[in-house]
């Protein structure tokens, strides 16, 4: 915990830093514990490279602002100064004399502690001395190839997820107590990852985290940096993998940020039609200065290396590669070649997914971006952008679409379940149902669907073995396993006590058998990208509005053949096309009794028969409305 060693910035580290490749930058700038002549103290560094001057304010000054002037170190712009006899939970800030006098008081940009919000303080902490135990975790991880391996992914938001009604600040839980809550609740529903939302400091609780002040701190509103260590200790004791959502598309523009930081725009780009998002109202990291490039690659190896992070989840990266994104004519400006590509922004996810992936065996990092731009998740060498996954926003899109009809339309809308198939070996796909379907009157999953009450539920039950048989990892927002009803807000908790419900606690059943079922059987998560790991048998029963597909492994065996009906009819003695002769066991019915279904029975065993007219096999059955079956062969 105390002290190691003299903290102090080098040549080379301003060399390096220079040069966008000191990815370890952030144990340099901002305050660190160090001793200086047999004295202990905390060493400050900040980059201001257009300051007129910089002092470091604070408790320990009494935040008298000529107290301890800074020094410029170099050309660089590097503003660093020792101030002996403090240590820990110092407050601090930087006093930054821009060249034209006027005096900014800026939060440190490489702080790992912040004040709870509204306060917007730096605290001097330190990183060093978490116990950590989860070495056999982090081995394993490091044996892995993620496309070929279970990704059944929860997204959570810490501060919604449950609520304390005790009166404490907005009801958060801190880091440890809800460790031991979402521990238990991902072991027993089988989860392999959490998403969590909002990690990175951010003073608007109504942004969700996705407008950061400070990169490199965890949220104070859950608690201290190593309160967020034992959140992912835990996690990776009890198998699960931690994923943050992380947002170098845009920051906020709060006058304690990132914004205008020595008086003049340093990570933002100066142009605003380059540097500035109208319709987000923030600011746009200026992706072609190597400082800042340098600032959010080391970020990213922060969140690996020290918290133990096991991937990151980039969001909005279709408005970082496309300069007119959200921008009307006059509001952007096109690239060197007439184009609307950000060539700079192409360069870094490059160079971020290349390093990551030196860095970190089994880190994996995802894209959330919307358009067609070509191989998101191919090797930098093929010319892609290297990530490991990018969500298929198209199939989301097409998925609520088609689920949001009433069963008499869907007919006309067949293809709006088939046609992601067409495209799927072009990337390694997620399939998110996340937190923005279910916001800003999107309505939740379970509202979206049509019908009375016990019909919105067994919609739901189809759609998502829908989901889980398609190729693609998986990922779900929280209170969509139990189908919550109302909009998600930040605000308040998630209505748990709908499990107290015959149909909701049906549903959280259903979707822990799915989640079982994914993870049991390798033909459902090892061949997503491969035509081997996916057969239609019938894609085109547009009149019964049923599908049904089969999912392989490499090795051949077992196999799943799924069935679906998307209707409130029953399809009395209906034929499946079937690839093989011989025995087919039911393994899911979701019209079971206990999934909150009618109770409507399928046999148990099918075997297959010769279709001399057809040339296949093909096996019959009565499928019970709104219903899906999934057999073993």
């Amino acid at each position: 915990m105390g002290v190691r060693e003299r903290v102090f910035i080098s040549e080379t580290d301003q060399y390096l830093f220079g040069q966008g490749t000191h990815y370890e930058i952030y144990k340099k700038l901002g305050a660190h514990l160090s001793c200086e002549d047999g004295v202990e103290g905390v060493f400050f560094a900040v980059w201001a490279p257009n300051a007129a001057k910089v002092h470091v304010v604070g408790t320990f000054n009494e935040w008298e602002e000529d107290a301890h002037p800074m020094t410029k170190i170099g050309p660089g712009g590097i503003w660093t100064v020792f101030v002996p006899g403090i240590g820990t939970g110092e407050l601090y800030k930087f006093l930054i004399t821009a060249s034209d006098g006027r005096k900014l008081y800026k939060a440190d940009p490489y702080a790992n502690q912040t004040q709870y919000r509204p306060d917007t303080a730096s605290v001097v902490t330190d990183l060093s001395g978490f116990e950590w135990n989860d070495a056999d975790w982090m081995w394993y991880r490091g044996q892995k190839d993620m496309t070929r391996e279970p990704v059944a992914i929860y997204e959570c938001h810490i501060g919604s997820f449950l609520k304390h009604e005790d009166g404490t600040k907005a009801g958060f839980y801190n880091y440890r107590e809800f460790a031991d809550r979402i521990v238990e609740f991902l072991r027993e529903m089988k989860y392999t990852h959490v998403e969590l939302m909002g990690i990175a400091e951010f003073p608007f609780d109504g942004s969700w985290g996705y407008q950061v002040t400070n990169y490199y701190a965890p949220t104070s509103r859950y608690g201290e940096p190593k309160d967020f260590m034992y959140l992912v200790n835990e996690l990776h004791k009890a198998g699960v993998g931690v994923i943050l959502d992380w947002v170098p598309a845009h920051f906020a523009r709060d006058a304690h940020g990132l914004a205008e930081f020595d008086g003049t725009c340093i990570y933002e780009h100066p142009d605003p039609r380059l540097g500035e998002h109208p319709d987000w109202g923030t600011k746009i990291f200026n992706y072609g200065k190597t400082e800042v490039k340098n600032f959010l690659i080391a970020n990213a190896l922060y969140w690996m290396k020290e918290f133990h992070v096991d991937g990151i989840r980039v969001d909005a990266v279709a408005s970082m590669l496309y300069l007119d994104y959200g921008k009307q004519d006059g509001q952007w400006c096109p690239n060197k070649y007439g184009g609307n590509q950000n060539l700079e922004a192409i360069e870094f996810f490059k160079h971020l997914n290349s390093v990551v992936r030196g860095a970190g065996a089994g880190f994996i990092t995802i894209a959330e971006e919307s358009t067609a731009w070509p191989k998101i998740t191919h090797g930098v060498e093929e010319g892609g952008l290297g990530f490991t996954f990018k969500w298929n926003m198209g199939w989301m899109h097409d998925f609520c679409e088609y689920m949001k009809l009433d069963p008499l339309f869907r007919k006309g809308n067949h293809n709006g379940l088939t046609f992601a198939m067409s495209y799927n070996q072009s990337e390694n796909y997620i399939l998110p149902l996340s937190h923005d379907e279910v916001v800003h009157m999107k309505c939740s999953m379970l509202n979206k669907m049509p019908g009375y009450p016990a019909d919105k539920y067994a919609n739901l039950r189809v759609g998502y073995t829908y989901m889980f048989g398609h190729c693609g990892k998986k990922l779900l927002f929280m209170g969509q396993d139990f189908g919550q009803e109302r909009e998600w807000s930040e605000e308040r908790s998630l209505d748990w006590q709908q499990l107290d419900h015959w149909h909701s606690r049906g549903l959280h059943e259903y979707v822990k058998e799915l989640l079982w079922l994914y993870r049991e059987f390798p033909c459902m998560y090892e061949l997503d990208k491969s035509v081997d790991g996916f057969e239609w048998m019938n894609a085109d029963d547009a009149d019964h509005s049923t599908y049904s597909f089969v999912r392989r492994s490499s090795s051949g065996y077992p196999s799943l053949l799924f069935v679906l009906n998307m209707t409130p009819v029953r399809w009395e003695d209906y034929k499946v096309k079937v690839p093989r002769e011989g025995r087919y066991w039911l393994k899911l019915n979701s019209d079971e009794q206990r999934f909150g279904g009618a109770g409507n029975h399928l046999p148990g065993e099918l075997d297959a028969f010769w279709e001399h007219e057809y040339g296949h096999f093909s096996v019959c059955l009565s499928l019970p409305p709104y219903a899906a079956c999934v057999y073993l062969f």
